[in-house]
């Protein structure tokens, strides 16, 4: 009787691994009106901060006299005001969503917080550029908020840019 070759213990079949995406969590993404509404309640908070600040510097703009305002001085105030708006905006959402809860106050209200791709916290740089991503899904007409009525893991175009998901939280 010949010999057979190779007559050992058969190689272990190939690893099998699943091709979709990794879920971040166990109750799934954050979708458009959920989404709305955070945005709604940060809306609020960013407004209630918003009108502390200028309650504080406008009363030491303002003249005593009304009559005296000087239309070019009170413009330059209003930009350095709005310039600071951006800067109050972009660390609130920059440092809330890169804190340990990963959310601002409107996605705690409504159970969401942002992560990466992966489902780890965001560092304070993605968070910035997620922020300043938001601009793009502005200027064209708001269709960068409205993908995320329509992806599968519902994703604004920001979302994508920055490479994070908003999860739920509960």
């Amino acid at each position: 009787m010949p010999s057979v070759p190779n007559s050992g213990p058969a190689a272990p079949p190939p690893p099998v691994w699943d091709a979709r995406p990794p879920t971040t969590s166990a109750t799934g993404y954050g979708g458009f009106w959920m989404r709305v509404l955070a945005y709604i309640v940060d809306g609020i908070v960013l407004n209630i901060a918003f009108g502390i600040i200028g309650a504080v510097v406008g009363i030491s703009l303002i003249p005593a006299d009304p009559a005296k305002i000087d239309p070019v001085e009170f413009m330059a105030n209003m930009g350095s005001f709005q310039l600071v708006a951006v800067v109050v905006t972009w660390l609130y959402f920059a440092l809330m969503e890169s804190s340990p809860r990963g959310a601002t106050v409107g996605k705690m209200v409504v159970g969401l917080r942002v992560v990466d791709e992966q489902g780890n916290r965001l560092s304070f740089l993605r968070a910035t550029g997620r922020f300043f991503a938001k601009f793009i899904s502005t200027i064209i007409l708001f269709i960068g908020y409205l993908m995320v009525a329509f992806t599968e893991r519902k994703r604004g175009l920001h979302d994508i840019i920055a490479g994070t998901l908003v999860v739920k939280t509960r």
